[in-house]
């Protein structure tokens, strides 16, 4: 008896440059002239596990949208120890300030894991902020959102106490990498202890000890590589 033939799957098309930015600016419907033109604008480097993609004091000549991977910022501090300010996936946007302002990057980006960014130089962003309406707007908005998020770390680095860093580095990680929330009121996060360790400048072990006991409170609950988090 013949084997019934196989019902073919589709594979849903990769995501493209235009995708990415409406992820990051969903307000905004790109104008007809531009949907063609941005695959050319925009080109898609690839980054090995380990690649720095640019290093701090370096000048940038564009800045960046991650299309698949993980890119990590960091800076060294006076002792030559590396501070994590964000893990940065897709389709998010970094190095934007260096860029804009002509200023020396004040942090390194490297590729956690075999990463891809589409590459937004002066050209591209001179199309995007001239010939999109309400662009410039948005990623100003972005802009903004941006620094109150490292100004609410750089305090709990400073001020807070070692629950309260905990807790922003947590609720920083959620918003950007946490799932949606499940049947049973859960949101699933990937992040190891030793991110929310350099996040929240804290050692591993104190970073432990807080994880057990919101576990014991009811508050998040603990997955090999993974947190879950009440909705």
């Amino acid at each position: 008896m013949p084997r019934p033939t196989p019902t073919p799957t589709s594979t849903p098309p990769p995501i493209t440059a235009l995708d990415a930015l409406l992820a990051n600016f969903p307000e905004l419907t790109p104008p007809a002239t531009l949907t063609g033109r941005l695959d050319a604008l925009l080109p898609c480097r690839a980054l090995r596990a380990g690649r720095v993609l640019f290093a701090q004091g370096q000048s940038l000549a564009a800045f960046y949208m991650v299309a698949g991977g993980e890119i990590e910022s960091r800076f060294a501090a006076l002792d030559g120890r590396m501070s994590v300010l964000e893990h940065v996936r897709a389709p998010r946007l970094f190095g934007l300030a260096a860029f804009v302002t002509g200023k020396p990057a004040r942090y390194e980006a490297a590729a956690v894991v075999d990463s891809r960014v589409w590459v937004i130089g002066a050209s591209a962003y001179r199309v995007l902020m001239d010939d999109w309406p309400g662009f410039a707007r948005a990623l100003m908005r972005e802009f903004a959102d941006r620094f109150e998020s490292n100004l609410r770390l750089l305090e709990a680095a400073r001020h807070l106490s070692a629950p309260d860093r905990f807790a922003v580095a947590l609720r920083q990680l959620a918003s950007e990498r946490a799932g949606p929330v499940d049947a049973d009121g859960w949101r699933e996060l990937k992040a190891t202890q030793a991110e929310l360790a350099q996040l929240a400048h804290l050692s591993r072990q104190t970073v432990n000890q807080l994880l057990r006991a919101a576990q014991d409170e009811g508050r998040l609950r603990l997955r090999y590589g993974r947190i879950a988090l009440q909705g």
